[in-house]
């Protein structure tokens, strides 16, 4: 195999390709984080987005050869996960990979295991009055209630500690029903004889048995007695994943699902669908996913995003059912995600007839992408679109169905007749009012479905009001598109880029790993922000959750998740149920990170 190396310097990256073989007219093949350009050593023969071929003189075996490469339109690399990702090289012989960099956040040790300052409960719970005593929990607790056994059968929790949770010869538990108590509060009393849960659903057992278990990995055999009364302040309290971009296997799907019950999140944003690919197996289309689920060589799209020659994979209807059963057990609901109008290369690589080929415009998408929009002025548009929404949303049954509308490139649709003649028809001005049009239209079929829909925050742009139809926005760019679509009747879910969006480095240190574009995010900046922030408590009732974001881009094997959600998840889960400072929420981390440094790489440092 032939030596790579790639270092940033200054503005530039310098790469270092040795062959162990004569090749011949070789191509440099790889992505980067955003669209590049060759400085010296070779000349850019094919992009697309961050992907990049680069023609190479021939190379003698021994002798090393640089290439030296920048990013377009004013980027610059920050740390390590803004080198070359996936690089091969293409020759006449066939394709040679090269050695990868080391990727993925390198955790930092963990504290050595010390008590919990109080309960150590992540999220902090509404009220807990302590009573001096300790309560045995060597044995476990004795219950065969069903919300305690699914806590006990989450295989992502039970990795974190040896002790059994569920035994006959347990603590005796008391379970008691208080109407009063909200859907998912309960009211946890915990005595040297026993414990005693009170809760009006089935979810108030569940968080009362996660409260359980969460003691018994931070504070072992014996607990501190007292009384816990706790419910969450908002109902909507999510965690996304983008398997477009990196495809992530199904049990580490599971095992996300499991450590996000752990800490009391209920919503699963699955976002299985953008440019890069689309990955549900769907029976309306089958050729979306055949054609997009994997990418590299011979395949409709390039390795983007560290694919190399050959990567990806496709989720099939009955692993969708076996994780959204899962969720349910967990409390848990899974929204699908698709992507309408733009984030739609894959979808136009697989399906032709979905953009105006007479549209001379020469929009780009800030990936760099040329036409990743579909076009609602024509009929296969709405046809493919009518079809994929019906089939996702009745395969999930949450009755929810997130239809994207994000970064709509500038321009898109401008140079489009068929989009001109819909616009004057339909009394629309601008590229907005098209896509709130689009949108209000798609949304109202969902509504008759009895579907509630979902989207983006840009959804609610254009001179009609945007998509309407009771959906919920999602404001990712700040909160103040959020509090505007709020005052303008929509419900809202927080998930501001400069605190929830974990695909963020933790730290300016080059040797780091993530995006920076929204801020760094340390562990302290997950909780330096209020979902309804002062000034805003005309729509406080219109706040209805927060989420963590995690994006792909930079994600080249499944264990690099962990270490980047981890421990910045907790920040989120205690924004979504209660609230602590940063200093509070470090605390709690040293309280858990001994716990889940081995098996999920904790990054504890950050």
């Amino acid at each position: 195999m032939p030596d790579f190396t790639a270092r940033i310097d200054a503005d530039t990256i310098r790469c270092e390709i040795t062959a162990s073989e004569p090749l011949a007219a070789p191509v440099f093949c790889f992505s980067l984080m955003a669209p590049g350009a060759v400085v010296s050593g070779g000349t850019l023969i094919r992009s697309l987005g961050s992907w990049c071929e680069v023609a190479l003189p021939d190379l003698a075996p021994g002798r090393p050869h640089e290439v030296v490469l920048r990013y377009a339109g004013g980027f610059s690399p920050k740390n390590r996960a803004w080198l070359p990702l996936g690089p091969y090289l293409r020759h006449a012989g066939g394709i040679t990979p090269l050695p990868p960099g080391p990727a993925g956040v390198r955790p930092a040790p963990a504290p050595e295991p010390r008590p919990a300052e109080g309960l150590g409960l992540c999220p902090p719970p509404s009220a807990w009055a302590p009573a001096g005593g300790r309560l045995d929990l060597s044995r476990g607790i004795a219950t065969s209630d069903e919300a305690f056994e699914a806590v006990a059968a989450i295989p992502a929790v039970s990795r974190l500690t040896e002790a059994p949770f569920l035994s006959p010869a347990g603590a005796p538990l008391m379970l008691t029903e208080d109407p009063s108590l909200p859907p998912e509060g309960y009211r946890l009393t915990i005595a040297p004889g026993g414990l005693t849960l009170a809760a009006s659903a089935r979810a108030g057992r569940f968080y009362g048995a996660v409260t359980l278990r969460q003691l018994q990995i931070v504070h072992g055999d014996s607990l501190p007695t007292g009384e816990i009364t706790d419910a969450p302040r908002f109902g909507w309290r999510g965690q996304h994943l983008d398997c477009a971009r990196h495809f992530f296997e199904v049990e580490t799907i599971r095992d996300l699902l499991g450590v996000m019950a752990l800490y009391k999140l209920n919503r699963f944003h699955w976002h299985f669908a953008d440019d890069e690919a689309f990955r549900l197996e769907v029976s309306s289309y089958p050729e979306l996913w055949q054609k997009t689920a994997f990418r590299g060589e011979g395949e409709a799209l390039p390795g983007l995003f560290g694919g190399g020659p050959r990567a990806g994979g496709s989720y099939s209807k009955d692993d969708a059912r076996a994780l959204i059963d899962h969720a349910k057990r967990l409390n848990i609901e899974i929204l699908p995600e698709l992507e309408i109008p733009a984030h739609a290369l894959a979808l136009n690589a697989a399906i032709p007839g979905l953009r105006d080929p007479a549209d001379n415009g020469a929009e780009t998408s800030v990936q760099g992408y040329r036409g990743n929009s579909i076009n609602p002025a024509l009929p296969k548009m709405w046809e493919v679109t009518e079809a994929l929404t019906a089939e996702v949303a009745e395969l999930f049954p949450f009755g929810h169905l997130h239809l994207g509308c994000d970064e709509l490139p500038e321009g898109t649709w401008e140079g489009s007749p068929a989009a001109a003649e819909l616009k004057e028809r339909e009394g629309l001005e601008t590229t907005d009012d098209l896509q709130g049009w689009t949108m209000a239209r798609l949304a109202a079929g969902l509504a008759a479905q009895g579907i509630r829909p979902a989207a983006w925050e840009e959804a609610a742009r254009g001179a009609q009001g945007g998509i309407g139809n009771g959906a919920i926005l999602f404001s990712w760019t700040g909160q103040g598109p959020g509090l505007d679509a709020a005052r303008a009747g929509y419900d809202v879910v927080m998930c501001p880029g400069k605190n929830a969006y974990f695909d963020m480095a933790h730290s300016a240190d080059p040797d780091d790993w993530g995006a920076a574009w929204a801020a760094i995010i340390p562990l302290e900046e997950t909780v330096a922000w209020q979902p309804v922030p002062p000034g805003a408590e005309d729509v406080a009732d219109r706040i209805i959750g927060v989420e963590g974001c995690f994006w792909g881009e930079f994600t080249t094997r499944d264990a690099e998740l962990w270490p980047m959600i981890l421990p910045r998840m907790l920040g989120i889960a205690t924004k979504g149920w209660s609230d602590a400072d940063g200093p509070a929420l470090r605390a709690l981390a040293e309280a858990h990170a001994a716990a889940l440094a081995g098996p999920w790489g904790w990054h504890y440092g950050a």
